[in-house]
């Protein structure tokens, strides 16, 4: 401590909490969105839409809206892109169109149950793992502990069952790991290189764009898109496009500027248990005692997890 200055430590504590507070409120927003694009996608489907279409909107939209964003910084800073395409690439790879490839070509091999806890078990997991190795974070006992609770919620979340694994659904589970590993790895990258999150956002949306939009033409075609309503297309746009394709992944990159990549995350795995309550004016599926539980266990486990002291 210095003597001369006491104020000193007082102003670092003081602005570390405001840092947590930060984010702890962005990874709320994050949970949040990540919950809504979720029902929307289940609401989608049961109008006819298909995850490879709700996967279009999602990477189309959000590469054409933060698209002026990239334009931008390529005018003012060229070299920041152009000589850190290396970087840029890996991003792009990790939070991108393999991500999504991953995530969406999961659900045509396991169930929306085995979606709830395996992608988001791994970016915790490996959010603390990889954060340890690559970024020197100590893994607490708290944390260690809280992350624990996080998991045991998400299974009572959603309700998985022992007799729903077989070999098939082994491999949707395996690209849900992945996935969630990929996501995890995001995180660190972002961390470590203290890249800007709205770039990060407008680098990644406009890649997945030029990647997986071609492919979906081209291999898909639009004619599920083309024959919705104009009120599916119109909401799924909405919540597909705007909010959750350049929503989710702002909001991560800002939450891990804020918290570090293990506490960060964490955070999604809130997704599911509000998911479930999301699902009851959207769906009309009441949420039951055990997701309420598992709900309530997430967000304990999260809140222990993420407020005790980060230590290097």
């Amino acid at each position: 401590m210095n003597a001369c200055n006491p104020a000193v430590p007082a102003t670092a504590s003081t602005d570390d909490f405001r840092r947590l507070v930060q984010g702890i409120a962005v990874g709320l927003l994050a949970a949040s969105i990540g919950a809504l694009y979720t029902v929307y996608a289940r609401w989608g489907i049961a109008r006819g839409l298909h995850s490879q279409d709700l996967t279009a909107l999602r990477f189309g939209v959000a590469g054409l809206v933060t698209l002026p964003i990239l334009v931008l910084a390529w005018r003012r800073n060229r070299q920041e892109l152009s000589g850190h395409w290396k970087l840029w690439a890996l991003i792009s790879l990790l939070a991108g169109t393999p991500f999504g490839l991953l995530m969406f070509g999961a659900l045509q091999f396991a169930p929306a149950s085995h979606a709830a806890v395996f992608p988001f078990s791994a970016m915790s997991l490996m959010g603390m793992v990889l954060g340890a190795l690559v970024l020197k974070e100590r893994i607490t006992p708290r944390r260690a502990t809280g992350i624990a609770a996080v998991l045991v919620g998400l299974l009572l979340v959603s309700g998985l069952d022992v007799s729903s694994f077989t070999a098939r659904t082994l491999v949707g589970d395996a690209m849900f790991i992945a996935a969630g590993t990929l996501w995890a790895g995001f995180g660190i990258v972002l961390r470590k290189h203290r890249l800007d999150p709205l770039l990060a956002t407008a680098v990644i949306s406009f890649s997945s764009l030029v990647t997986y939009v071609p492919f979906y033409f081209l291999a898909v075609g639009p004619t599920r898109l083309l024959a919705a309503s104009s009120e599916v297309f119109c909401t799924e746009v909405l919540v597909q496009g705007l909010i959750a394709g350049a929503g989710t992944l702002f909001t991560y990159a800002r939450m891990v500027s804020l918290l570090g990549p293990a506490r960060a995350s964490i955070f999604p795995a809130l997704a599911p248990g509000l998911a479930a309550l999301m699902a009851w004016p959207v769906l009309d599926h009441f949420p039951s005692a055990v997701e309420a539980l598992g709900l309530a266990v997430v967000m304990a486990g999260l809140a222990w997890a993420v407020t005790g002291a980060t230590r290097r």
